[in-house]
């Protein structure tokens, strides 16, 4: 896995960011992509600031080494992304559109304490932010979007994507195959800290949003609780993986998620508008790494 990471980078330089194509977006759809394209992007980071703190949990050197080629790939996504809104007329001069709410709340946890938590933890949510959101956003944006150059874009980050999935789910393997005290040690150990509940209380409205970002885009909610579905069937065909404790928890939440007549709706729609009503000023600073942020073409 670690060679075929290796023979597989790609750069923004290899795309030709003013090629036609811009202009087929539906003027309808435009003003509605921006913040949807913003939050696209915003969740790539997300997903690179777990796999930097989960390559300092890796087991082995070669784990590690995939790790910090995830974090490189989320973040050259999100650069991608920040193109194509360029590209698209959407950012005005050298802008860096804000997340939504919610994603900065997920954005500022994981920045404090990402690397406090413990390898089965970060190793069963990741995947399930990867699935449920880069796999259903891409591909709305993959079946929607027919310019050419956002095609070829999405091309190359869902194989990239495919890989940091077969890599997750054979990590969750792999902590299946520890002992029972440990798995349990980790998972009473995680919940007892303060600040896994303020990530809890993030993570639950974020999907909720999301889902009403994509219904508001016009789009049908099923192709999000679809890739959820995902990551239980493909996990539920290892037996090691359904040993890890937190993986189980995930995967009933997103049980949850999915059944819309679930009470737990009440919760997690109740905690999205909340959350939109914290005042900015409470809100976090965007942490210093997202200033690497670049529309430009860098590798």
């Amino acid at each position: 896995m670690l060679a075929k990471i290796k023979a597989k980078q790609w750069a923004l330089a290899e795309f030709d960011w003013d090629a036609p194509g811009a202009e087929l977006i539906d003027p309808a759809l435009h003003a509605k992509l921006k913040p949807f394209m913003a939050d696209l992007m915003w969740i790539e980071n997300v997903g690179a600031r777990g796999f930097a703190a989960m390559a300092t949990k890796a087991p082995t050197e070669t784990l590690k080494q995939i790790y910090r080629y995830f974090h490189a790939e989320e973040q050259r996504h999100a650069n991608a992304e920040l193109a194509l809104m360029r590209r698209w007329g959407m950012l005005d001069g050298d802008e860096i559109p804000e997340p939504n709410i919610n994603v900065k709340l997920v954005i500022d946890f994981l920045d404090k304490h990402a690397d406090e938590m413990s390898l089965s933890f970060l190793g069963t949510v990741i995947p399930m932010l990867e699935v449920a959101l880069d796999g259903a956003l891409i591909k709305f944006v993959t079946d929607e979007i027919e310019d050419p150059v956002a095609q070829e874009v999405f091309k190359k980050i869902n194989a990239d994507e495919s890989r940091h999935l077969a890599t997750d789910y054979a990590v969750m393997e792999l902590l299946g195959h520890s002992g029972a005290r440990k798995l349990a040690i980790e998972l009473v150990g995680g919940w007892a800290k303060p600040s896994f509940i303020v990530g809890v209380l993030s993570y639950v409205p974020l999907l909720n949003k999301m889902r009403d970002n994509i219904v508001a885009m016009g789009v049908d909610e099923e192709k999000l609780y679809s890739a959820m579905r995902k990551f239980k069937q493909v996990g539920e065909r290892m037996p090691q993986a359904n040993r890890v404790p937190m993986y189980r928890i995930v995967k009933m939440h997103g049980d949850w998620v999915i059944d819309r007549d679930h009470p737990y709706h009440l919760f997690a729609d109740a905690m999205v508008k909340l959350t939109a009503r914290i005042p900015q000023r409470f809100l976090a600073e965007q942490p210093s790494w997202s200033q690497e942020l670049t529309y430009e073409p860098v590798a």
